[in-house]
């Protein structure tokens, strides 16, 4: 049986859920109904698979509820409702354990509590009856509790409803929770980076990796042209010139990567945006061209953001910390080729002169001098690597010094093309955590390629793009001929090529990367979304971790 009163406003009501969260964490319930931010973790889903098989084998006996009150103020949906003996009582399903006191008495958690006395007082005020308690039921445990609805739990319901509106109403996030161990079981560790912040503001703090190690969802790179891309119920369907089809459950795609001239349909970008898959488009000369933006979440994030990067100071600070970021990585990668027993004069003259030069970061204070430093850095940088070519590598991958565009040579065009995918999965990441890439702090727009993921790039170029590409040429594992296009002096890569690349890129991306700070282990994949996040904490009060993925 449903029962449903019409909705008001629903911005004028809280979600009973929502005081569930306010009981557990303040700052979880500030997450989810202000700025909107929901995860769904396996906790989550096994939840959803009890109530469907609760409903399964009670079926005439229980009711379900749907309700709103204005004047209480809440609106929600009762798990179960079950009338007897002229008393109506809701009921809760909990598939964890019970808590239990000094006593070792079965008890609600407090936020289960206050869930389910809210439920009832929506009951009482919505339909004009008495009810004198709620039951929640521990599956793991097989118990029954029973919370009496009483003067002092009908005042616990107000005053979390009033906390609530007040919690609504704050531009700034609350504090992370003292208690360590209600993060472990949050769905929205992975957002809110609880262990992240106590090593920032402790650096002997061990923190638990809350947030997941891997992304195994697969990221699909359409290369042939004129290939169309549909949505065939709950798959992603590929369909090619030649007439071969492709579906791929949704469940396991994370990106759509469009190369050249592939299609997509309207039905495809709608469902790709409910389900959280990136779509980017790449031209079919290797060049970023954009990204179809389904960002979750409220604008309020991105008010903070740019409040934060229109201040001098904290751009002037981000950007030390980047510049810094690089020029270690590309100083530490050139000193990889001083390991051996020959000696090489120009490497150690660039690595030492590089030192020279990250040593004014420090006392730059403007970003403009800043962009000088870090030209110089990059000169000395580009014209000592080809030194880490090994003798046995093909003569044809010889460079001197980096072209953009066009690319004059083969290593310049892997290069660009691989600074392409790199900018993707940035602008990626950047739209996953829900942040404004146009909004960055140091690069300036220019075409297509948005300022904060171009900032964010530099963190990543040599770990992701340049430390591949020289280990790919001195294993041998490209053709000069086959994988790339010589058209006068301009160089790319060819169809052979792009597949071949995109798959040594890829692998890099899979592997696993010890962070220097807080000491846990994530496929790079992961290290992007983290970086992002880890920059958001930059201007929330709470940072210290960013610009630390410096190549050992």
């Amino acid at each position: 049986m449903n029962i449903t009163t019409t909705p008001a406003q629903e911005q004028d009501t809280l979600r009973v859920n929502a005081l569930h969260a306010l009981a557990y964490c303040p700052r979880l319930f500030y997450l989810e109904e202000v700025e909107e931010l929901y995860t769904q973790d396996a906790a989550v889903f096994s939840g959803r698979r009890l109530h469907v098989e609760i409903e399964k084998e009670e079926g005439e006996e229980w009711q379900e509820l749907v309700l709103e009150n204005n004047e209480l103020g809440l609106r929600g949906k009762v798990d179960a409702l079950r009338t007897r003996n002229g008393q109506t009582i809701p009921y809760e399903h909990k598939k964890g354990r019970c808590y239990r006191g000094v006593d070792h008495k079965p008890q609600a958690w407090d936020s289960d509590r206050l869930q389910v006395l809210a439920y009832a007082c929506l009951i009482e005020m919505a339909l004009g009856i008495t009810v004198p308690e709620g039951r929640i039921r521990y599956h793991t445990d097989n118990v029954l509790v029973h919370v009496p609805l009483d003067d002092a739990g009908r005042q616990d319901v107000q005053a979390a409803i009033a906390q609530a509106r007040q919690l609504k109403q704050s531009p700034e996030r609350p504090p992370i929770t003292s208690n360590e161990r209600l993060c472990v079981r949050c769905s929205l560790a992975p957002v809110c980076l609880p262990e992240e912040t106590r090593t920032a503001d402790n650096i002997e703090h061990k923190p638990l990796r809350l947030f997941p190690e891997d992304d195994e969802r697969e990221i699909i790179h359409v290369l042939e042209a004129g290939t169309c891309i549909g949505k065939s119920g709950e798959q992603i369907k590929i369909s090619r010139r030649d007439k071969t089809t492709k579906t791929l459950p949704s469940r396991q795609v994370g990106q759509l990567v469009l190369h050249s001239f592939a299609q997509v349909s309207t039905q495809a970008l709608y469902f790709c945006a409910e389900q959280e898959i990136g779509v980017h488009f790449i031209s079919g000369g290797g060049r970023y061209m954009g990204s179809l933006d389904n960002r979750h979440g409220s604008i309020q994030r991105r008010v903070r953001q740019y409040q934060a990067l229109s201040n001098p100071e904290i751009c002037l600070k981000l950007t030390r910390q980047l510049v810094t970021c690089r020029g270690q990585s590309q100083r530490k990668f050139l000193m990889r080729g001083l390991r051996g027993a020959g000696s090489n004069l120009l490497l150690e003259q660039t690595v030492e002169q590089m030192q020279r030069v990250l040593k004014q970061v420090a006392t730059t204070d403007a970003i403009a001098s800043l962009l000088g430093v870090e030209g110089n850095i990059a000169a000395l940088y580009f014209k000592a690597l080809p030194q880490l070519l090994s003798e046995s590598a093909d003569p044809a991958f010889q460079f001197s010094g980096r072209n953009r565009r066009p690319p004059l040579d083969r290593f310049n065009a892997l290069l660009s093309f691989g600074y392409a995918l790199l900018l993707k999965d940035v602008v990626n990441a950047i739209l996953v955590v829900g942040l404004e890439p146009a909004l960055g702090f140091y690069h300036q727009p220019r075409t297509q390629a948005p300022p904060l993921a171009l900032d964010l790039m530099e963190i990543f170029r040599v770990s992701l793009v340049d430390l591949p590409i020289i280990g790919s040429i001195n294993r041998g594992q490209w053709d000069a001929d086959a994988d790339f296009e010589v058209r006068g002096q301009q160089v790319w890569l060819s169809d052979s090529g792009r597949r071949k690349f995109i798959s040594v890129y890829e692998r890099r991306k899979e592997e696993s990367w010890k962070h220097p700070v807080l000491g846990y282990s994530l496929t790079y994949r992961r290290l992007l979304e983290l970086e992002v996040r880890l920059l958001e904490k930059e201007w929330m009060g709470e940072g210290g971790l960013f610009g630390q993925l410096v190549l050992r």
